[in-house]
């Protein structure tokens, strides 16, 4: 196995200073070579990198099928394995690349939840305001759906980066890339009150002054508490949907572009390297698109 564990090694070091991913990307495309090279050492011959051949790399994502992995991991990991033999090309660790052929299976695009305008006021309005913790949901609820954000982005929002004069807010998405997003007054007025009147009461430690959204014990905000917020109030609004803080980033992209604006524009906003990933937002009801051409085709127009 000498030559993979140079390869994998030599690959790591490329992923970490040349491609500059996230220790949990890494750690993804290893595993994925790490699964290939399990899979042809279980008989004590291993196959080295430099011999597997197309159908080889068929008969592991066979493998994989049979062992259940859903489409969508199967086709992650045959990104893995691409990136890896392109690595290895890169390098002249191998002279041919046999994943150029490979073919994962076709993913079909899962169209997601989404919560009309109604139902985002009825869940943000079901909040008890009496309670300072609520104060700091309406913010933060209103922040989610203002700007499209994900959950992660929500509770590493920083205090310095609300422009309030220009109305934008600087996120931190995936990988560590910037972007600048609007944000709407309605979730400027909420988050100016929660800092008022609720934040600056709550125990405060130098390393989370920066830090927006806090727990009650002055640290910053969980994951699983967002989670568990829109939960509780769905159910207190017996709203049948199984709806998730994502949920909130779906209805904003959907809501803009129901509205008509532009994809490059709502692509920008969400932080997505590629048009392709923001056109599932363009999900749009049956009823939304029959008058949509009523109002706007010559020949459907009354």
């Amino acid at each position: 196995m000498s030559n993979w564990n140079v390869y994998i090694k030599n690959f790591e070091a490329y992923l970490k200073i040349e491609k500059s991913l996230s220790p949990n990307s890494v750690d993804a495309y290893l595993h994925d070579v790490a699964l290939l090279v399990q899979y042809y050492s279980v008989d004590g011959n291993i196959k080295q990198a430099d011999e597997l051949q197309l159908k080889d790399l068929e008969n592991f994502i066979a493998h994989l099928h049979d062992l259940g992995l859903s489409d969508r991991s199967q086709a992650r990991i045959i990104s893995g394995l691409k990136a890896f033999y392109k690595f290895l090309i890169l390098e002249a660790f191998v002279k041919e690349d046999p994943t150029v052929l490979l073919e994962g299976p076709k993913l079909s695009k899962k169209l997601p939840d989404t919560l009309s305008f109604d139902e985002i006021e009825m869940l943000i309005g079901a909040l008890d305001l009496s309670k300072d913790e609520n104060v700091r949901n309406k913010a933060m609820l209103e922040t989610l759906y203002s700007s499209g954000l994900r959950v992660t982005e929500l509770i590493n929002l920083q205090i310095s980066h609300i422009y309030r004069e220009v109305e934008f807010i600087r996120v931190i998405g995936k990988g560590n890339k910037e972007r600048l997003v609007p944000i709407g007054s309605e979730a400027l007025k909420h988050i100016d009150i929660y800092l008022e009147h609720v934040r600056n009461k709550l125990p405060q430690y130098p390393k989370y002054s920066n830090v927006l959204f806090l727990n009650r014990n002055g640290k910053p905000i969980s994951r699983v508490m967002v989670f568990l917020v829109i939960k509780n109030l769905a159910e207190k609004i017996n709203l049948n949907k199984n709806i998730s803080p994502h949920t909130f980033r779906h209805s904003f992209a959907t809501h803009l572009i129901e509205g008509g604006a532009d994809l490059r524009a709502v692509q920008q906003m969400l932080g997505h390297a590629s048009i392709t990933t923001t056109e599932i937002y363009t999900h749009l009801d049956q009823q939304y698109l029959k008058e949509s051409l009523a109002l706007h085709h010559p020949r459907f127009k009354n």
